[in-house]
C-alpha cells in the first residue's frame, strides 16, 4: 500500500498499533519518551524516531518516513514535537467522551489543583472489572497497580495530573468505536452517575 498523504500515514501507523489495543498506543509513548534524545520540550530526534519505527515493526519507505518527520519538526531542528505527533495518531475523544473524562477526573481533584493522589483512587477504582481478575491472572491489588502503570508519571511524584488523565483517556478512546461501550466503561470503573 502507497502511503500518498500525511492522514494516510497517521492511519497506517494507527492501524499497526491498534493491533495491541490502547497499550499499542501507550507503549508506543513511553518508548518514545525513554530516547535519549527526548527533552523538556517533547521532542525527540529524527534518528532515534526512525529507529523506533523500524523497531516498532512499522515499515515505510524512506520517503514516506522524512514526509512523516517533516510534518512534526515544527520548529525545522531535527526533532520532532512528540506530543502533536501523538495526538495527531490518537486523535480527541469527542465532546460527548470528553465531559466524562472530565467528570471522572474532577471526582478525584477534591482541591482543585489538577492533580489526583493515586491513594484516592484506590477505594474507588473497581479492579474487579479488570478482564485478568477475572480470568484468575491477576489479584485485584495486582489489577490497580497494572492500571497505575498506564499513566505517564512524568515527574514521578506520584500523582496524576489533568494532562496525564486525558493522555491515558485519549488512548483509551482510541481503541473503543461506540461511544456508549466508552461511556459504560468509565461509568462503571469510576461508579459514577
Amino acid at each position: 500500500m502507497t502511503h500518498r498523504t500525511l492522514p494516510d500515514l497517521l492511519a497506517f501507523i494507527r492501524n499497526h498499533l491498534s493491533r495491541e489495543g490502547s497499550k499499542g498506543l501507550r507503549s508506543f509513548g513511553r518508548i518514545l519518551r525513554a530516547l535519549p534524545s527526548f527533552d523538556g520540550r517533547n521532542k525527540v530526534d529524527r534518528n532515534e524516531f526512525v529507529v523506533v519505527m523500524q523497531e516498532q515493526g512499522i515499515d515505510l519507505a524512506p520517503s514516506r518516513l522524512q514526509m512523516l518527520f517533516d510534518e512534526f519538526d515544527l520548529s525545522r531542528d531535527g526533532q520532532i514535537s512528540f506530543d502533536r505527533f501523538l495526538s495527531s495518531l490518537r486523535g480527541q475523544p469527542s465532546e460527548k467522551r470528553q465531559a466524562l473524562i472530565d467528570k471522572s477526573f474532577l471526582k478525584f481533584d477534591r482541591d482543585g489543583d489538577g492533580f489526583i493522589d493515586s491513594r484516592d483512587l484506590r477505594p474507588v477504582y473497581n479492579s474487579s472489572l479488570h478482564p485478568k481478575v477475572q480470568q484468575g491472572i491477576f489479584t485485584e491489588e495486582q489489577a490497580f497497580r497494572d492500571f497505575l502503570s498506564n499513566f505517564n508519571d512524568r515527574n514521578r511524584d506520584g500523582r496524576i495530573s489533568r494532562d496525564e488523565w486525558n493522555e491515558y483517556y485519549a488512548a483509551v478512546s482510541f481503541t473503543i468505536q461506540e461511544d456508549d461501550r466508552f461511556v459504560a466503561l468509565v461509568k462503571t470503573i469510576w461508579r459514577l452517575d
